[in-house]
């Protein structure tokens, strides 16, 4: 949601769909491999969920740093943000972002298991699960990255951006510590 957000203020709506499709094809793959089986094997080799957590925690405070590294402008300019920013580099930001995310993993090996009946076939319940997962999580995104190019208006009427960009930075950061610490 928070990537959904920041690409909305710095490269507009219609260009931050391309990381979307990316998280819900990510999203997707680990609601799936969740209930084909990935907690029993995670429980078997906690060193598997340990290392994506740290791979995780190491995201986020790569990300953290950055935002504190930033000058502070907000790209406005579609143009510019057309040549920069690849459509292929979105997607596929959006798909990584949802695999490494161990927070994701944890949620989905917890709830998902439980919804699924022995006693019905596999294959329709999946579908429905992962279907109602996928709608919730682009409708929220959407909000989110519009949202953020709303608040990326008020930030450039302001002149905020640095400000915005050391909270968030400081705050990412500190969950990368949380995360690897936990």
């Amino acid at each position: 949601m928070t990537l959904a957000m920041s690409l909305g203020i710095t490269i507009g709506v219609r260009k931050t769909f391309w990381m979307m499709y990316g998280e819900l094809l990510g999203v997707a793959t680990v609601a799936i491999a969740s209930v084909l089986g990935v907690a029993t094997i995670m429980t078997k080799f906690p060193e598997l969920f340990q290392a994506f957590k740290i791979l995780g925690a190491l995201y986020l405070a790569y990300v953290g740093i950055n935002m504190w590294r930033a000058k502070g402008e907000l790209v406005t300019s579609s143009a510019q943000c057309q040549k920069t920013i690849k459509k292929r580099s979105l997607f596929q930001q959006g798909f990584f972002t949802a695999i490494a995310n161990p927070k994701g993993w944890a949620f989905m090996i917890s709830l998902l298991p439980p919804f699924i009946s022995q006693a019905l076939p596999l294959a329709p319940q999946l579908v429905i699960l992962v279907a109602v997962i996928l709608v919730s999580e682009f409708i929220c995104m959407t909000i989110y990255a519009t949202g953020g190019k709303t608040i990326g208006k008020v930030l450039t009427q302001r002149n905020n951006v640095q400000l915005l960009n050391k909270i968030s930075g400081s705050l990412m950061i500190l969950v990368a510590i949380w995360l690897a610490s936990s």
